[in-house]
């Protein structure tokens, strides 16, 4: 796909981070001796990746900017903000589990319209426009699972730590829907899952109690690849609640429907 110049501009940041990231990455199994000092590494590369993408990001595009250490930053263009997760799966870095990403998004007037989800470790660049559909790599144009029933369908979710108090319903949500399907899986990196799903290899995704910057851009990926999205209670709006259900058309429904029950 051609894209527009902030969809470069924001691919051009996300491999330049992406860069740093591996060549920390690589460093990590080195210090596992010592968790403390691995998180303390972890927590400098994540740092340094974030400094990256204000400087790729800000320096070329005077929008406003929101995630990660930085919080919210006031751009010169009051209508246009980034929405970045410069380490999303943080704690597969830290244990050298190469599932994590960079995940970038835009948004206008409250619309996320470009999208980048960058997989260094895998070199795997999703990417979308809001209404050109979803790209992998170069060339290759991605479309949600084909599959039809329940008993062939994984998904994928994000379990929340204790603190959290959705923890409990997750955990009912995974005792009625384990038995309907071929199993769920939790990675730990909302906006890469989000892309499997666009890419097909998650036939649905779900969670609550989610960062907007954490989803933003996997959510526009995945809709442009033909997924469905809603809150997980029909009232909610998944990027202003950060509760989400995410699948493809054929899985909607059923799947829903077991997660609504809860």
């Amino acid at each position: 796909m051609q894209g527009s110049a902030n969809l470069n501009i924001m691919m051009k940041a996300a491999r330049k981070a992406g860069r740093s990231l591996v060549k920390d990455f690589r460093e990590v199994e080195n210090l596992q001796v010592s968790l403390r000092g691995a998180g303390d590494f972890v927590s400098r590369a994540d740092t340094a990746c974030e400094e990256i993408l204000r400087e790729e990001l800000m320096s070329v595009r005077g929008y406003g900017w929101m995630g990660g250490q930085a919080g919210e930053i006031e751009g010169q263009d009051p209508t246009r903000r980034w929405l970045v997760d410069p380490l999303g799966g943080s704690a597969n870095f830290l244990h050298g589990l190469p599932h994590w990403c960079i995940s970038i998004a835009l948004e206008h007037k409250g619309q996320i319209v470009s999208a980048v989800v960058f997989d260094p470790a895998k070199d795997e660049m999703f990417y979308s426009e809001r209404g050109s559909g979803a790209w992998l790599n170069d060339s290759k144009r991605m479309r949600v699972s084909g599959r039809h029933r329940m008993v062939e369908a994984l998904f994928a979710t994000e379990i929340p730590h204790s603190t959290k108090r959705t923890l409990p319903a997750t955990i009912k949500d995974l005792a009625k829907l384990m038995p309907e399907c071929a199993g769920a899986r939790q990675w730990g990196a909302p906006a890469l899952d989000l892309a499997y799903v666009a890419a097909g290899r998650f036939d649905g995704y779900w969670a609550r109690e989610l960062d907007l910057y954490r989803i933003a851009a996997g959510t526009l990926i995945a809709k442009e690849a033909g997924a469905l999205l809603e809150g997980v209670r029909k009232d909610q709006d998944p990027l202003e609640s950060g509760s989400i259900l995410c699948a493809s058309n054929n899985i909607f429904d059923p799947f829903a429907k077991i997660i609504r029950s809860v």
